[in-house]
């Protein structure tokens, strides 16, 4: 057995302390099983031969320490076996005053620790990307891929990472390659990888890209005042798939009575008058997904006399406006605003 410049005296501290430091996946990382007789190795990235000192998170030691059996180094290279927390952590091996490279120690869970699935997906439509978030406990770091390549943990895998927010979420984005004008049957196969105290901790979620699609908000456009009813004018979200004739969408407008405040849902354009508000949300018409949050309430003004009396129609469910209408709206508020400005002056 070799001696090794490793600083032992305090692991257990350093390890624990270093499990809330490490948050973000590190480049190289190896990962044991608790208490493997069979070792694990720890290799010293390095394209030059002659040897090499490792060291435990970079700490140096006053004297030389003979290791346990567990921890040999077999040339520049280091045999770990029997793994527990105390050793788990960032190892590095150097030349001289130079590191060559650093490896992360890193356990895996017991059979019974199960990494709960806390995150959501959704995509605003069938192009390429979607969305995911995470709320995390104590999972420090969490990161995404796609595809079997992720899922196998193999060097070709996109992981995508997020910084932690103030919230106690992840948030990601993702990007697939199915196209949106074929029939899907293939699902999507998303692997998670979340690490808690310098375990890390790892699950796999398939799902159709059609069952997470929901739409944004839809827009809404206007109403015509009819003689029965009115007919609301609706346009999709600008980030729901084109051409919209091939991608539909269906509605649902609710909406609340002037004479005594009940509300009223309709799955079509055309609903009752005497409306004093109305709101609108939407859904793909052909595979039903998850509706889309409501539009903000927006106030209905009809008849001629009341022409949105110059209010911000975005607020309001106004029929069409008179050509130049809005201008002149402007162009009175802004003498309005200078009137009241030399008012002040003058005071």
């Amino acid at each position: 057995m070799k001696s090794l410049s490793l600083w032992m005296c305090g692991l257990l501290f350093i390890s624990l302390t270093g499990a809330h430091g490490l948050n973000h996946f590190p480049e190289n990382f190896v990962v044991a099983k608790r208490n493997d007789a069979n070792p694990v190795t720890l290799t010293c990235r390095t394209t030059t031969d002659g040897a090499v000192t490792w060291k435990f998170h970079g700490e140096e030691t006053e004297r030389d320490v003979e290791l346990e059996d567990n921890v040999q180094q077999n040339g520049q290279n280091l045999s770990v076996s029997e793994v527990d927390t105390p050793m788990l952590g960032k190892y590095s091996c150097w030349r001289g005053e130079e590191m060559l490279s650093s490896t992360y120690l890193l356990l895996e869970p017991e059979e019974e620790e199960e990494l709960e699935l806390s995150f959501r997906c959704w995509a605003k439509s069938y192009d390429c990307n979607f969305s995911c978030e995470w709320t995390h406990s104590e999972q420090t770091a969490v990161r995404l891929g796609l595809g079997h390549d992720c899922s196998e943990r193999r060097k070709s895998c996109h992981w995508v990472s997020s910084d932690r927010l103030v919230d106690r979420r992840f948030q990601f984005e993702l990007s697939h390659s199915l196209s949106p004008y074929a029939e899907e049957s293939t699902m999507l196969k998303l692997t998670a990888e979340a690490i808690v105290n310098l375990s890390i901790l790892r699950r796999t979620k398939r799902f159709y890209l059609r069952n997470i699609v929901q739409p944004d908000s839809p827009q809404i456009v206007k109403c015509q005042e009819g003689k029965n009813d009115l007919n609301v004018i609706i346009d999709a979200p600008s980030s729901w798939s084109t051409p919209h004739s091939f991608f539909n969408l269906e509605h649902e407008i609710e909406y609340v009575f002037k004479d005594d405040g009940k509300t009223g849902r309709s799955s079509s354009d055309r609903i009752p008058k005497g409306i004093s508000k109305l709101r609108v949300r939407s859904r793909d018409s052909l595979v039903p997904s998850a509706w889309s949050q409501w539009t903000p309430w927006k106030n209905v003004i009809t008849g001629k006399k009341k022409l949105c009396k110059c209010k911000n129609p975005a607020k309001s469910c106004c029929p069409e406006l008179p050509s130049g209408y809005l201008d002149n709206c402007k162009k009175r508020r802004k003498k309005k605003k200078n009137i009241h400005t030399k008012q002040k002056e003058n005071a």
